[in-house]
């Protein structure tokens, strides 16, 4: 599983870092930037909790 972030939708909620800090961190710019790519079968299930909660939809499956 891979996962993309769309920049023009993120605006640093950090949900994403908050529920999987290991998968996910803020850049300079407090956009969020996936550390594991592609993520490994055992955290595939915390990022489908972090693409379905991102409140600006701003993750998706690539």
């Amino acid at each position: 599983m891979r996962v993309e972030v769309d920049l023009d939708r993120c605006e640093g909620n950090a949900i994403c870092v908050k529920l999987a800090p290991q998968l996910f961190q803020l850049d300079e710019n407090d956009y969020s930037v996936v550390q594991l790519d592609p993520v490994p079968p055992e955290m595939e299930e915390l990022a489908a909790q972090a693409i379905e909660e991102c409140p600006r939809a701003a993750l998706r499956r690539a």
